[in-house]
């Protein structure tokens, strides 16, 4: 009898990764989710991923290609209506609340993807899963484009809206480590968000945050205001999550407007329409450069014990399947034990600023 060649490969495979994935969190769950998954298992022959989420529903978008996948049934969902700390507590048999069970009990999954509501997420990353040693608060980390043909983060964009100074100076190690890894670039460039370059500008926390990001361990360039950080100039803007989030939600829509005044005028007239034709090869450029949901992964909740990847509410299948390879990059470039070590090394130099700067930073 003649053996099953394809066959005998895929026994063969030996599993280095699980990841657990969310499958019903995200506006366009569980299709693209489900489909983003299985696109990375086919990326990666030693993955594994576990889908939470209903398990008819998952069976039928698979339809039989379930190879290296796990399915785990949730009968519940937490929306974006839902609290989150509540949904947390009472939803456990939701999507959400059985990944962040998996991820914390067991030891062979190394991270967990989701699209679901940010709130969730991060209440659940601090219930279920708890922050590196050192580390005061998680913070997300999401990438734009700059006019340089580079990428900056901001973080926090949102985790955390009303923050202390010490929490700033964890933010600027965290992205500093994250941005070295993602973008294979030692002493990325950190900047301290604010209302002007010169050192005494901006409100308490940014003067209080000042001196701690200057003595830490980090390539810091001092404050940058908010014209600055798509310049190129900057590889890490810190700021805390209330203007961060701001900062990035418009500029999302500053693009989508310039975007969408560059249509209208396009159509305006014929000899417009013939130059974006003549265009279309420069135009397509443009949009995959700006366009930050759909050439990104997602965004790391840096500082929790296990990897945590949080993807935009509209994410499509592509985004999920980037953010598992990404998750896959940070675990084998040991990111939390490079942030780790790098909180320890800030300690050590927290030694040498005067204790009532740090004692005010901490209150």
């Amino acid at each position: 009898m003649k053996k099953d060649k394809t066959k005998t490969s895929i026994e063969n495979n030996v599993i280095k990764y699980k990841i657990v994935v969310d499958a019903f969190g995200g506006d366009n769950a569980p299709l693209e989710i489900i489909e983003g998954a299985i696109l990375a298992v086919q990326k990666h022959e030693d993955l594994q991923v576990i889908l939470c989420g209903d398990e008819k529903k998952i069976k039928d978008i698979l339809n039989g290609r379930e190879e290296r996948v796990e399915i785990v049934h949730a009968s519940e969902v937490i929306s974006n209506c839902d609290q989150p700390t509540e949904a947390i507590r009472h939803k456990k048999d939701s999507s959400l609340v059985k990944a962040f069970d998996i991820l914390k009990e067991r030891d062979d999954v190394i991270g967990l993807v989701s699209a679901g509501s940010t709130g969730a997420v991060l209440a659940g990353a601090i219930m279920k899963i708890g922050r590196i040693k050192g580390i005061s608060r998680p913070a997300l980390g999401p990438i734009l484009p700059t006019k340089k043909d580079s990428d900056v983060i901001i973080i926090d964009s949102g985790a955390n809206i009303d923050c202390k100074p010490i929490n700033l100076l964890h933010f600027a190690v965290m992205g500093s480590a994250y941005y070295s890894i993602i973008y294979n670039k030692p002493n990325p460039r950190v900047a301290l968000l604010s209302n002007g370059a010169e050192e005494s500008k901006g409100n308490e926390l940014v003067k209080e945050a000042f001196p701690l990001l200057k003595q830490a361990p980090i390539n810091f360039i001092g404050n940058r205001e908010g014209n600055d950080f798509m310049s190129g100039d900057v590889d890490v803007m810190v700021t805390d999550g209330f203007p961060g989030n701001a900062l990035l939600k418009g500029t999302e829509g500053a693009v989508k407007a310039v975007v969408s005044i560059l249509k209208g005028s396009i159509k305006k007239g014929f000899i417009s329409k013939i130059g974006a034709i003549l265009m279309r090869r420069v135009f397509k450029d443009i949009k995959n450069r700006v366009d930050v949901q759909g050439k990104h992964a997602g965004s790391p909740l840096l500082g929790c014990k296990k990897l945590v990847v949080k993807n935009h509410g509209v994410c499509k299948r592509k985004n999920i399947s980037a953010s598992i390879d990404q998750t896959i990059l940070l675990y084998n470039e040991k990111l939390n034990e490079k942030i780790e070590k790098a909180v320890n090394e800030v300690s050590a130099k927290l030694k040498d600023i005067e204790v009532s700067t740090l004692e005010k930073a901490e209150k």
